[in-house]
């Protein structure tokens, strides 16, 4: 009998052009399609709860897939530990949950938190985990402080990917904070939906804030202006983590 299962991965994106399959490049979305249809025997589409981008990574992410249980060669409560058995190194699979039959990983989703890793000591440990900042005297404090005009705002077309097939360019900010770690900055930003490159895009933005390139009324003008050509950088996908998925269950 063919139910729905919410699958929790993790997975490091360095080796892979995001989540989403594309042709002639290798995702996280075809590597797990291509072990799933490899135990049960029949192609497996698992739809994902969103897109990253190349080279990015994700500690919490979730896919709905419908398995039938009956198809397996092997017992039921085998499967992580078989999945987990053929995935390549940088994917892991952490849990599989039975869900209802409507549940949708992407379009039920209520929040979704990213966290970027900004480096301001080179460490060949964490060099595919960290953007090495090649600014080293930021200004935390005003960094914050244009962190939290986005607030005030919902409508973020001017940190989004030009030419983006998009209903609407709102989106819910309800957490947005840098903090220091000991061997990194972590901008934490907490929302309902994320644009393409908008997490990228907001980060360069403020790191332009902490030189002092641009002022927090030219940060807001930046917003209201709905123009990408007027806001920072996007900073290297290899800082940034999917790290939490909320749903209303």
């Amino acid at each position: 009998m063919i139910k729905r299962y919410f699958i929790d991965l993790s997975y490091l994106g360095t080796n892979y052009h995001g989540w989403q399959i594309q042709p002639n490049a290798l995702t996280v979305q075809e590597k797990i399609n291509e072990v799933l249809g490899l135990l049960f025997r029949r192609d497996i589409m698992v739809t994902g709860c969103g897109r990253t981008d190349t080279g990015v990574h994700a500690k919490n992410f979730y896919a709905h897939v419908d398995l039938d249980f009956e198809q397996l060669s092997f017992p039921a409560e085998q499967l992580m530990y078989k999945l987990n058995a053929i995935l390549p190194y940088d994917i892991a699979i952490n849990h599989i949950t039975e869900v209802k039959a409507d549940a949708h990983a992407r379009f039920d989703a209520i929040s979704r938190s990213y966290e970027y890793h900004l480096a301001m000591h080179k460490n060949p440990f964490n060099s595919e985990l960290c953007y090495l900042s090649p600014y080293k005297n930021l200004n935390i404090d005003l960094m914050n402080r244009a962190a939290a005009i986005l607030y005030d705002y919902t409508d973020f077309e001017c940190f989004s990917k030009t030419h983006t097939d998009v209903a609407t360019f709102n989106c819910r900010i309800t957490h947005a904070q840098w903090t220091i770690q000991p061997d990194s900055w972590i901008f934490t930003i907490t929302a309902d939906r994320f644009l393409r490159n908008m997490v990228r895009a907001i980060v360069g933005t403020l790191i332009e804030v902490g030189r002092g390139q641009i002022s927090l009324d030219d940060f807001k003008k930046v917003i209201e202006s709905k123009n990408r050509g007027n806001a920072g950088w996007s900073v290297p996908g290899k800082g940034l983590f999917l790290v939490d998925i909320t749903y209303p269950w």
